[in-house]
C-alpha cells in the first residue's frame, strides 16, 4: 500500500493511501468527533459532526467518508469548523429529549459527551417546531423512545449489517423523518429477533432493554420469596467493564461476591446448566445420528436465533434440538430437585437469570416455558441492569474479595464456561460425545477449529469411527447465509450451532455499552471478552460436562438419566412458526 504526503493543521504527514481523513486524523493524535461513525457498520458522513475544511473544497467535508490524497491540506479546528459543529449539535438537541437524569444512558451517553466537550449551554432552536416522537414499549424485550432518537442510522446499519435482518429503517420524510419498523409495525410483528445489536450501537437512550428491576428488587424485599439468582457465562466476562476493569477481565469472583450483597438466598452459576444442556444435547445428537433422525440437528440456546428460524425458516423448525436454553432448564431445576432438596414450596421460589442478552427476556415469556403452572424464570437481568443494582445498593464492586457459588448446583465445567463464546456449545458437546462414542475419556479435547470469530467455521472430524459433519455460524447474517446454503443442499451437516449474537453472547444485546471510540479503535469486543472464558476453561479442573459430579448426582437422584421420561417433562420444549407482518 503506497502511502501519501498530507498536511493536517500545518503539519506535515505521511499516511496510506486508502485512510480516510478521519483515520489520517486519528494517527496525528487529533479526536474529530463522530456520531454516526461505525467503522465498517455504518459509513455514511450522515451526522456532519465530523466536518473538516479542506484547502480548495468550497464546502465542510465529512473526514468519515473523505479518502486521503497526495498534498491534501486539512485544518480540523477552524472557526468555520467549530461553528458547523457546534450548530449540529445545537440543532440535534433541539429535537431531543434532554431529560437526562431520567435516562438509562445518563453519564454514558455520547451526545452528552459531545455536548460538555462543545461547552453547549444554550440551544438557539430549543423554541422551533419539533417531530411528534414515538414511544414503543410493546415489545417484551426491547423499548423504542423515539424523542430521544437522533437519526444517526447506527441501529438501522446494524440491524442490516451485523443482525441481518434489516428491521429498523427510516420512515417519512425531510423533518418529519424517524427510525422505525416497515408499516410501523410492532417489533415482535416485524420479524424482530431480539438480538439487542441496535441497543448496543445507539449512542444515546433511544432504545434499551424493557427493565425487570423493580420486579426484582420486589422480591428480594419480600421475606416470604426465596430469591434463586443465576448467571451466564458471559456476564462474568463483561461485568468488570461496568465498574472500570479492563475489558476481557474475568471478574466471577467479585461478581457472586456483588449478589449475594444484594440480600437474594442463593446464587448459581448458569454453567451448571449448560454442563446440563450438553448432556441433553449430546445424547439427543447420538440418538438421531444411530437412529436415522432428523438431520442436522441444530442448537437450540440463543433465542434470537430460535426467532430467526421460527419466523424465517420454519421448515427446519423439527431440526432444532427440543432441548430449552441452560437458563429456562435450569429455572425448570430450581423450581423441581432443588425445591425438593431445600424443603422448599416451588411457589415461593423466585428465580432471577441475569443474562448478557435482551432476547432472554422474550424467551422467559414464552408460553411454553413453564412446567406444572410454574414459569421457569420469573425475571431476567441484563449485565447492565445487575450492574445498575449493584452500583444502588452501594457495593463497591472492585473491593470485594471473590467468593464462591452456592451448592448444590454451583458446580460446573470448563465446558460449560466456553458456552458464551460462538463455537462454544458445538466445542461443548463435542468433548462429551467424543468420550461417549470412544467410550474412553479422551486427552485431545479442545476443538480449536470451532473457535474464533470468522463468520462460518466448518468441520469433519472423527468420532467413533464416524465421520461428523459440523458447522458454527454467529449473528443473524451468518446464519442466514448458512441455512440458505443447507436449504438449497450445497452443504449437508450433522450438528449446526448457531447464535443470534455476532461474537456469541460475549456480545449480546445486553452487555455493557461501549462507546463508538473504542469500537472504532480496531479493539475486538468479541475476542476481548471471549478470551475470558478460555481462561477460566483452563484452570477448570473438570472441562467436561458429563465429568461434572454434581450432574451426574442430578441424575442419580432425580434425573434418572439423559432423555429420560423426567428430563423431557422439565427440560425439552418445542417451537412453532411465528408469523411475520400479519395481517389484521
Amino acid at each position: 500500500m503506497k502511502n501519501v504526503n498530507i498536511k493536517i493543521n500545518g503539519m506535515d504527514f505521511e499516511v496510506p493511501s486508502n485512510y480516510t481523513v478521519l483515520e489520517a486524523c486519528k494517527k496525528a493524535n487529533i479526536d474529530i468527533p463522530t456520531l454516526c461513525y461505525l467503522k465498517e457498520i455504518n459509513e455514511t458522513g450522515a451526522c456532519r459532526m465530523c466536518v473538516v475544511e479542506v484547502e480548495g473544497a468550497r464546502s465542510l467535508q465529512a473526514s468519515c467518508v473523505l479518502k486521503v490524497r497526495e498534498g491534501m491540506n486539512v485544518k480540523t479546528n477552524t472557526k468555520r469548523v467549530i461553528n458547523s459543529r457546534t450548530t449540529t449539535l445545537e440543532l440535534l438537541l433541539a429535537n431531543h429529549n434532554k431529560d437526562c437524569l431520567k435516562c438509562n444512558r445518563n453519564g454514558k451517553c455520547e451526545l452528552q459527551d459531545l455536548s460538555e466537550r462543545f461547552h453547549i449551554r444554550d440551544i438557539y432552536f430549543d423554541s422551533f417546531e419539533k417531530r411528534t416522537p414515538h414511544y414503543d414499549d410493546s415489545s417484551v424485550s426491547i423499548v423504542r423512545d423515539q424523542s430521544k432518537c437522533i437519526l444517526c442510522g447506527r441501529c438501522v446499519s446494524a440491524c442490516q449489517k451485523v443482525a441481518g435482518m434489516g428491521i429498523l429503517t427510516y420512515i417519512n420524510r425531510g423533518f418529519e423523518a424517524v427510525v422505525g419498523t416497515g408499516f410501523n409495525y410492532k417489533l415482535e410483528e416485524a420479524g424482530c429477533i431480539y438480538c439487542g445489536q441496535c441497543i448496543n450501537v445507539c449512542p444515546v437512550g433511544a432504545l434499551k432493554e424493557k427493565s425487570h428491576i423493580d420486579q426484582v428488587w420486589d422480591a428480594i424485599n419480600n421475606p416470604n420469596v426465596h430469591v434463586v439468582v443465576q448467571t451466564a457465562p458471559a456476564v462474568r466476562a463483561s461485568i468488570g467493564e461496568e465498574f472500570g476493569l479492563e475489558m476481557g477481565t474475568r471478574a466471577t469472583g467479585k461478581m457472586v461476591a456483588a449478589i449475594k450483597r444484594l440480600g437474594v438466598d442463593k446464587v448459581f452459576d448458569t454453567n451448571f446448566a449448560a454442563d446440563l444442556t450438553i448432556m441433553e444435547e449430546g445424547y439427543e445428537l447420538l440418538d438421531r445420528i444411530q437412529n436415522n433422525g432428523v438431520l442436522p440437528m441444530l442448537t437450540s440456546c440463543s433465542p434470537g436465533w430460535i426467532r430467526l428460524i421460527e419466523q424465517y425458516y420454519p421448515e427446519f423448525i423439527h431440526n432444532l434440538s427440543s432441548c430449552k436454553s441452560p437458563h429456562q432448564m435450569f429455572g425448570a431445576i430450581i423450581k423441581s430437585y432443588y425445591a425438593e432438596k431445600a424443603n422448599i414450596d416451588p411457589k415461593d421460589i423466585f428465580v432471577v437469570s441475569v443474562m448478557p442478552c435482551s432476547a432472554k427476556k422474550s424467551e422467559m415469556n414464552r408460553d411454553e416455558m413453564e412446567v406444572n403452572g410454574l414459569r421457569d424464570v420469573d425475571a431476567v437481568l441484563t449485565t447492565r441492569e445487575i450492574s445498575n443494582i449493584i452500583r444502588e445498593a452501594g457495593i463497591r464492586f472492585n473491593e470485594l474479595e471473590d467468593e464462591e457459588f452456592d451448592n448444590p448446583l454451583g458446580e460446573y465445567s470448563g465446558a460449560g464456561v466456553i458456552f458464551g463464546a460462538t463455537g462454544g456449545v458445538m466445542e461443548a458437546a463435542l468433548r462429551t460425545v467424543a468420550d461417549i462414542l470412544e467410550n474412553k475419556d479422551l486427552d485431545d479435547f479442545e476443538y480449536n477449529n470451532v473457535r474464533g470469530i470468522e463468520g462460518i467455521k466448518e468441520a469433519s472430524i472423527e468420532l467413533g469411527g464416524k465421520t461428523v459433519n459440523i458447522a458454527v455460524a454467529h449473528g443473524g447474517e451468518n446464519a442466514k447465509k448458512l441455512m440458505d446454503m443447507i436449504k438449497s443442499g450445497e452443504k449437508e451437516y450433522h450438528f449446526v450451532e448457531i447464535m443470534g449474537c455476532s461474537g456469541g453472547c460475549v456480545n449480546g444485546g445486553g452487555q455493557p455499552y461501549v462507546k463508538a471510540s473504542i469500537r472504532n479503535s480496531g479493539v475486538d469486543i468479541r475476542l476481548a471478552r471471549a478470551k475470558a472464558l478460555y481462561e477460566e476453561d483452563e484452570i477448570k479442573q473438570v472441562r467436561k460436562s458429563h465429568q461434572n459430579k454434581q450432574i451426574q448426582l442430578l441424575y442419580k437422584e432425580f434425573l434418572e438419566k439423559p432423555n429420560s421420561h423426567k428430563s423431557h417433562e422439565l427440560l425439552h420444549t418445542h417451537y412453532k412458526k411465528q408469523e411475520i407482518f400479519p395481517i389484521s
